[in-house]
C-alpha cells in the first residue's frame, strides 16, 4: 500500500526525466507518492527528432488529445490523489482552453483534480503575483511562440525568448547544468519579473537555488510548477528552503 499522498502524473517518453521529479518529490515530503503513466504517440510517429518543426509541432498536438490522455490514465496501478498531464508542448500547443478542457477530461475520468504542466505555470505566476515573463525555451521558435501566446491568453507578457530547437524530449534529458545554465542566462532580461524553463526532460531540480542566485529573480521550471500545482490541488502546498522562490511561502 501507498505511504502518503498519491500524484499521478501523465508523461510522454519513458526515462526522460522521471528521475528529476522524484528527486524533487524526495525533497519536498519523503512520504509524497509519485506515479508515471505513459502516453503514447501516434502510430506514424518513429523519431520525433527526424521529424521537421511542423511534423513535431502536430505530433505534440495529436499526443494531447483528451481521450488518448484518459485512455492512459487507465495505466496507473492505483487511482492516483491527483492527476497532472506532465508535458509542456503537449497542453500549451491546442491553446488556454484546449489545455483546460485537457484537465476537465482528465478530472471526469478519474474524479479527482486534475492539470497539466502549462496550467500550472499559470498558476505559479498568479501565485508569485508576476505578469512579466522571459522565456528559455528549448523548442523551435513556432513553439515558443505558441507558448507566450498561450501565457498572453492568461494575461502573462513574454518580454524576451531564446529557441533553444532541441530535436527531442530524449535528447533534453541529456542536457548538463552548463547547458541549461547557458540557456537561462541567454533567455533573460532585466524586464522580466521571472524567468520559465517549460520543459519536463530536463533535469534542472539541482540547479533552482542556483539559478535563482545568479539571476535575481523566480526561476520557474516545468517539473517544479507540476509538482507544486499537484501539492497545491491535495491541500498541502509544500515550503521548503533552497528551491526557489516558488516554494518558500504558500
Amino acid at each position: 500500500m501507498r505511504s502518503g499522498p498519491h500524484i499521478g502524473l501523465l508523461y510522454p517518453t519513458r526515462d526522460c526525466g522521471e528521475d528529476d521529479f522524484l528527486a524533487l518529490a524526495a525533497k519536498l515530503d519523503p512520504g509524497l507518492v509519485v506515479d508515471f503513466a505513459y502516453v503514447p504517440w501516434g502510430e506514424k510517429i518513429d523519431r520525433l527528432e527526424d521529424l521537421d518543426p511542423a511534423g513535431k509541432h502536430e505530433a505534440v498536438r495529436e499526443l494531447g488529445e483528451p481521450d488518448r490522455l484518459a485512455s492512459a490514465a487507465a495505466r496507473f496501478g492505483e487511482r492516483p490523489d491527483v492527476v497532472s498531464w506532465a508535458c509542456s508542448s503537449c497542453s500549451f500547443t491546442r491553446g488556454l482552453e484546449g489545455a483546460r478542457e485537457q484537465a476537465r477530461v482528465l478530472g471526469d475520468r478519474l474524479g479527482v483534480p486534475a492539470s497539466s504542466t502549462s496550467l500550472a505555470f499559470l498558476g505559479a505566476l498568479a501565485h508569485l503575483d508576476v505578469g512579466r515573463i522571459a522565456l528559455a525555451s528549448v523548442y523551435h521558435r513556432d513553439t515558443t511562440a505558441s507558448f507566450a501566446g498561450f501565457l498572453a491568453e492568461a494575461g502573462v507578457t513574454t518580454v524576451h525568448s531564446v529557441s533553444a530547437d532541441a530535436p527531442s524530449d530524449r535528447a533534453l534529458a541529456a542536457w548538463d547544468r552548463d547547458r541549461i545554465t547557458e540557456l537561462a542566462t541567454a533567455a533573460d532580461h532585466a524586464d522580466a519579473e521571472a524567468l520559465l524553463i517549460p520543459e519536463t526532460a530536463l533535469h534542472t531540480t539541482p540547479l533552482l537555488e542556483d539559478l535563482e542566485t545568479a539571476l535575481g529573480k523566480p526561476v520557474l521550471t516545468a517539473t517544479a510548477v507540476t509538482l507544486w500545482d499537484a501539492s497545491r490541488a491535495l491541500g498541502t502546498p509544500p515550503t521548503q528552503p533552497h528551491l526557489g522562490e516558488l516554494f518558500a511561502t504558500r
